[in-house]
């Protein structure tokens, strides 16, 4: 083999070992996964990214049972206040991602360096379909509590918390916003009407668009999404305020790809990156990028309630456990 050809099979050889797989572990919708993969791996061609992909709670649990020995690298489309029960365990490393500071402080962990870092805000929406509820002559909902109404016995269904981080915001916005005791009670009569519990946040209100039940609670971005492909749906922000939570970016300790590990907390954290998020929702952490959506009011970030989610994370075990007590009888079963 001539000398030159020798070189550039040697070169060759040396960056296919130099290639790093990322496990990532993420809770991000299914859709969204190739475009942000495409966006980074563009970018930093030597670092190929292995999703690990499941709803919210499930990925909680699985990295809380692999504390003493992590497989993930990076946590990406993750809900904060899952993050903060991860950081509590210590199984987070601080990192301040490049540009960090150019977020807005609201979706950034407040310590010095930050555990975690947002991407995105999701919350809170109703899916009505509106050919379903002509036919059962059912009026459009305003409110959480107007699901209260016997008009909607069996036709409601909403995400489990256990399993769904949308299920989880939308548990403990109520707790928050109705107080504890009003909060159970408020659930322990939709519970009356809910026909079915579901382990993925979506899913709620791609029954809802499909016609198999006139009622989803969702989150707004597959509400907006669908609506969108021509479902006959409306979006309903109720007027007591959004449950919401934070998806978000962090580094494993333990990771041992930390180099490439911190390229994607700083590309997850960067301006490209947030714009390829606003194609998907409504908030984004990087000021100014977000656009304005037919379907989603413009004061969106207004709507949503006073979550704190370092409460959401603190009592998340004791809130599962009650909820589940009461209510698990109605959750589909699971895979």
């Amino acid at each position: 083999m001539p000398l030159a050809a020798l070189c550039a099979a040697l070169l060759a050889a040396g960056a296919a070992r130099a290639e790093t797989t990322l496990t990532v572990y993420t809770a991000l919708e299914a859709d969204q996964l190739k475009a942000y993969q495409a966006g980074f791996e563009a970018e930093h061609p030597d670092v190929k990214i292995r999703w690990v992909r499941d709803s919210t709670g499930i990925v909680t649990a699985k990295l809380l049972a692999e504390k003493a020995a992590p497989q993930a690298d990076v946590v990406m489309g993750v809900a904060a206040s899952s993050l903060l029960l991860l950081d509590k365990e210590g199984m987070l490393l601080p990192y301040a991602p490049k540009g960090v500071d150019k977020l807005a402080p609201r979706y950034v962990d407040s310590a010095n360096p930050p555990a975690w870092v947002g991407m995105d805000v999701w919350g809170a929406t109703i899916c009505f379909n509106t050919v379903e509820a002509a036919k059962l002559g059912i009026k459009k909902p305003e409110s959480w509590r107007d699901l209260l109404k016997p008009e909607y016995k069996g036709r409601i269904v909403m995400p489990n918390p256990a399993s769904s981080g949308t299920g989880y915001f939308d548990v403990s916005a109520w707790l928050q916003t109705f107080g504890e005791k009003d909060g159970w009670a408020y659930m322990d009569k939709l519970h009356d009407n809910i026909a079915q519990y579901t382990h993925s946040g979506s899913k709620p209100c791609k029954q809802a668009a499909a016609g198999e039940f006139p009622v989803g609670i969702a989150f707004e971005y597959r509400g907006a999404k669908l609506k969108n492909e021509g479902a006959p749906i409306d979006l309903v922000f109720p007027r007591e305020g959004l449950g919401w939570d934070v998806e978000a970016t962090a580094v494993m300790k333990g990771s041992k790809n930390l180099e490439a590990a911190r390229k994607l907390a700083d590309w997850s954290a960067s301006k490209q990156a947030n714009e390829l998020y606003e194609k998907n929702f409504a908030i984004v952490a990087y000021p100014g990028v977000a656009k304005p959506n037919a379907h989603i009011p413009a004061n969106y970030e207004q709507l949503l309630v006073k979550q704190d989610l370092k409460w959401a994370a603190a009592n998340r075990e004791r809130i599962l456990a009650e909820w589940t007590r009461r209510y698990d009888g109605k959750s589909e079963p699971k895979k």
